[in-house]
C-alpha cells in the first residue's frame, strides 16, 4: 500500500512516490484479436447501466422527484430497450447495482431470459475510491450474490459506479475470480490488466466518457449540471466512434442509461446506430463477457 506525505506537495514527491501511485493498475498487453468471431471486422458491445434509484440514494438523497426519474429507467426506459434489442436481435449487457436489482427483481429476470448479460454494477451506485477495502469487498460480492440469486447467473464482469476505481478493486476482482473489467479508459481496446506491475488476467474492455451518454444528457435542477447537447450531435460522436472502431478492426463499445437515453426523443439514436452498425457489414454484436473472453483467447 502507498502512505500518504501529507507533509509534501506533488511537487515535491520523491520518484519513488509518483511512480508508485501510476503503478497500482496499469495496462498490459493489448488484446486485439485478428478477427473477431466468425471473422467479423468490428466488435460492438453496448451496455446500459440500470443505476435507477441509486443515483439518488447512493449520497444519502430523498428526493422523490429523482427516485422517480430513476424509476422511469426501470418502467419505460429498460423495456423500450429491450424491444429494440429484440427486434434486431442483438444481445447487450446491463450492469446493475444490487440494490436497483432488488428493487427491480423481474427486471433482472426478464433480461437474461432474452439472453443478455447482467453485469455488477455495485451496490447502492457507491463511490468505491471512499471505501476501505473490506466495505468494497463485502458490497461487491453482496451485489454478485444478489444478481446471482434473481437470476440464476453468476455476473463474470464488473462495472464500477461512475468509473470510480479504488486502489483495492483490482484485487478484490482478482480474488472473485472475475473475467473482465469495464471501467477504465487506457486504450480504446482491450487489455490485460496488471496490478502492480503483475498480470492478473482479467481483461480490461475499456469505457471512455465520450462514449456515454450521460456526459451529454444529465440534468440536475440544483447544480450546475445541464444537458448541453441535443440528441443529433450526440449522436454525431457515437457515430463517428462506431466508424473509426469499424476502420481499425476493434471495438465500438457503449455506455448508456435508461433513465436518460430511454425517451423517444433519444432511442432513435440507439437503433440507428444499430442500423449503421449493421449497413456497414462484418459487425459482431456481442455481450461484454463474449467480447472480453474472445479477445483475451484471440489476441493476436
Amino acid at each position: 500500500m502507498i502512505s500518504d506525505t501529507p507533509a509534501l506537495e506533488p511537487w515535491q514527491w520523491p520518484e519513488e512516490r509518483w511512480r508508485a501511485l501510476v503503478g497500482q493498475v496499469r495496462a498490459g498487453r493489448p488484446l486485439r484479436p485478428a478477427s473477431w468471431k466468425d471473422g467479423a471486422r468490428c466488435a460492438v458491445a453496448l451496455s446500459f447501466d440500470s443505476d435507477h434509484e441509486t443515483n439518488e440514494l447512493r449520497d444519502g438523497g430523498r428526493s422523490i422527484g429523482r427516485m422517480a426519474w430513476g424509476e422511469y429507467g426501470a418502467r419505460r426506459g429498460v423495456p423500450k430497450i429491450l424491444e429494440i434489442l429484440a427486434k434486431h436481435e442483438i444481445r447487450a449487457t446491463f450492469f446493475v447495482p444490487g440494490v436497483s436489482a432488488l428493487l427491480h427483481p423481474d427486471e433482472q429476470r426478464r433480461v437474461v431470459d432474452e439472453g443478455h448479460e447482467v453485469a455488477i454494477h455495485g451496490w447502492i451506485h457507491e463511490l468505491n475510491s471512499e471505501l476501505p477495502y473490506e466495505a468494497e469487498r463485502d458490497l461487491m460480492l453482496r451485489s454478485s450474490d444478489t444478481l446471482e440469486k434473481l437470476t440464476g447467473v453468476r455476473p463474470v464482469g464488473l462495472r464500477t459506479p461512475s468509473w470510480d476505481f479504488s486502489p483495492h478493486t483490482l484485487r478484490i476482482q482478482k480474488e472473485m475470480g472475475l473475467l473482465y473489467d469495464s471501467s477504465l479508459m487506457a486504450d480504446v481496446d482491450c487489455y490485460e490488466l496488471l496490478l502492480e506491475g503483475e498480470p492478473t488476467g482479467i481483461v480490461e474492455l475499456p469505457v471512455e466518457w465520450i462514449r456515454d451518454d450521460a456526459v451529454y444528457f444529465g440534468m440536475h435542477r440544483f447544480q450546475a449540471l445541464r444537458p448541453h447537447m441535443p440528441p443529433s450531435a450526440v449522436f454525431d460522436v457515437f457515430r463517428r466512434e462506431l466508424e473509426g472502431a469499424w476502420h481499425e478492426g476493434g471495438i465500438f463499445q457503449l455506455t448508456m442509461h435508461p433513465h436518460y437515453s430511454g425517451y423517444r426523443s433519444r432511442l432513435w439514436i440507439l437503433e440507428e446506430l444499430i442500423d449503421l452498425a449493421k449497413g456497414m457489414g462484418d459487425v459482431w454484436f456481442a455481450t461484454h463477457a463474449e467480447v472480453a473472453a474472445w479477445a483475451k483467447e484471440h489476441a493476436a
